[in-house]
């Protein structure tokens, strides 16, 4: 499970994150909103921990330019605003739970235990067209046949499929799959994306993944294999 924390107090976004990790989640924290909304858009993560009080973009302006761009996943608000019309403001903006600080970790734990789960079979699994990608096992599922994907296969294959017919750039497969610190080129991606369309097509799948110059990659359903 890949979670994402937005939150400007550095201290709490990074203990948050210790906290995290350490119940086996997949963790990463940005400390503004305008970091956040771009990450938060690419649609690779399964839960949203939002700060409301932030400089230039707040937590109310993030949610909302998450959910203009239909992205689905759980938002979890904390806020030191306690007022019914906070929480209400929050809510409508495209916040699932808002939780005021300061908060029992326990609380915290529960509430994204709870928002994870109400995503029921899409925490597990993604389609698109005849073929599955199921995220426990990292397998690659169209009707009976199957193929396992290596660790870089998956983590494309997770972002085009979670992004679906939406173009996702080279830059951003090189960030979010090799780190920012890598030093992976685009060859990298064009590489991994060859190897997806092969087995693909090994899958008689009818999922293709097309290129779009200057765009980068999105996907299209078309004719079996």
């Amino acid at each position: 499970m890949k979670v994402l924390i937005i939150e400007d107090e550095k201290l709490l976004a990074d203990s948050l994150k210790t906290l995290l990790e350490s119940k086996g989640f997949e963790v990463e924290a940005v400390y503004d909103g305008e970091t956040g909304a771009d990450w938060a858009e690419t649609g690779v993560y399964d839960l949203l921990i939002l700060d409301v009080m932030m400089p230039g973009m707040d937590g109310y302006e993030v949610a909302r330019s998450v959910r203009r761009k239909h992205c689905a996943v759980p938002i979890l608000m904390l806020t030191a605003k306690s007022d019914v019309l906070d929480r209400i403001e929050g809510l409508n903006a495209g916040a699932d739970y808002y939780l005021t600080k300061p908060f029992d970790t326990r609380e915290l734990m529960a509430c994204v235990n709870a928002l994870l789960r109400r995503q029921g079979a899409e925490v597990d699994t993604l389609a698109f067209g005849n073929t599955r990608l199921d995220l426990s096992s990292g397998m690659l599922i169209c009707g009976e046949n199957s193929v396992r994907l290596s660790a870089r296969e998956f983590d494309v294959m997770r972002l085009l499929m979670q992004s679906k017919d939406r173009n996702l750039s080279k830059e951003v497969l090189l960030a979010r799959v090799w780190g920012y610190d890598s030093n992976a080129v685009e060859n990298h991606v064009e590489v991994y994306v060859g190897f997806l369309r092969k087995k693909l097509k090994a899958l008689g799948s009818n999922v293709r993944i097309e290129a779009v110059r200057r765009l980068g990659y999105h996907l299209e359903v078309g004719d079996p294999c």
